[in-house]
This record gives structure tokens, C-alpha cells and sequence, in this order.
């Protein structure tokens, strides 16, 4: 059902409908990324965490509209090198189709400078505490420094640039499925 919906919306950044999934890190953004590009046959996904690095959480705008939102508009493929965080350095080049859909996940894909390019955009309904708490046991106590750095990086980047006013629809995750609220 979610996935003809997304079908049925109208192209935003040239022949692509470009669907936004937002929310607090930790907050099932990817999961529900991989199930929407399951349910499309394999959508492109786009991860911001490709755009984004050590020294610059939030700073990847123009480097997003560079290599993804320019050559969609003329119907071409994104092209970028994706940030390693372990290594932290760019990694192996990436080629993502001007498909009929895309779906673009991470924190802050709703931000004011890319909102016009988007078809839709979704926010996952889990307060930033819980899903902090979420993204911490995920990763681990070796990554408790840099949770604390991005928990701190992410609160001011909403404060500054709040992308859950702009949402489409709320999406909370039940049990193995996903509820929207509009």
C-alpha cells in the first residue's frame, strides 16, 4: 500500500519522485527505507550518512545537490564517493539510477534546502531521547563519545533547521509494520 502511493506521486527532481524519511538517529529511518525499496522492487536508497562525516555532521547540502539533486533534475545518474566512517575518508565511488523513485533517508533530509525537491517527506515518530537510547545500543559503548557529540550536533541542527513541521506524515513503527499519521 505504501509503496503504490509512492508510485502514484508526482516527479520532483526531474523524472524522480524523491521520498524523505526523517527522524532522530536511531529512530528506524533505515529499516523502514528497506522495506519501502523491497516493496518498490529494489528503489535506490540514498543514505545522507554517505554525504556527512566526522567533521561535518550536517554540512553535506551543497555536496547532496552536487552529486544527487543536479544530475536528477536532468534525468542522469547521482554520482559521489561515500563517506567511510571507519576510515574516515571518502570510499569507493557510487552510481544511483534517476529512478522512478528514490528514497533518500538520514537526519535532516527534510531540512528547508531540500524540501522543494522532494515529493514527500515522512518523519519517524520517536522522540530523540528513545531513539538516541536506540542508536546507542546499537552501536555500542565504544561509540558513546561520538553519540554524545552527535546528540548535541543533531538537537541544534532541529532547532535551527526543523524538518517534523514540514512532514508529510508521521510514521510509527507497530510490531512488523508501520502506521501513518497525516
Amino acid at each position: 500500500m505504501l509503496a503504490e502511493r509512492l508510485r502514484g506521486l508526482a516527479p520532483s527532481c526531474g523524472p524522480v519522485r524523491l521520498v524523505g524519511i526523517d527522524g532522530h538517529a536511531g529512530s528506524g529511518k533505515s529499516t523502514l527505507a528497506r522495506a519501502l525499496a523491497a516493496a518498490l522492487g529494489g528503489a535506490p536508497v540514498l543514505h545522507l550518512d554517505d554525504f556527512a562525516s566526522h567533521e561535518r555532521f550536517f554540512g553535506w547540502t551543497e555536496c547532496f545537490a552536487a552529486h544527487v539533486l543536479a544530475p536528477f533534475a536532468r534525468g542522469e545518474p547521482a554520482v559521489f564517493r561515500p563517506y567511510d566512517w571507519d576510515a574516515r575518508r571518502p570510499g569507493r565511488t557510487r552510481t544511483v539510477a534517476a529512478a522512478p523513485v528514490v528514497l533518500v533517508e538520514g537526519v535532516g533530509v527534510g531540512r528547508r534546502a531540500l524540501r522543494p525537491s522532494l515529493s514527500l517527506l515522512w518523519w519517524m515518530d520517536l522522540a530523540g531521547e528513545a531513539a538516541w537510547e536506540r542508536g546507542r545500543e546499537r552501536d555500542g559503548s565504544g561509540l558513546a563519545d561520538f553519540w554524545d557529540d552527535w546528540e548535541r550536533a543533531e538537537a541544534a541542527h532541529f532547532r535551527a533547521d526543523p524538518s517534523r513541521p514540514f512532514a508529510d506524515a508521521l510514521v510509527r513503527q507497530c510490531g512488523e509494520g508501520y502506521v501513518l499519521r497525516e
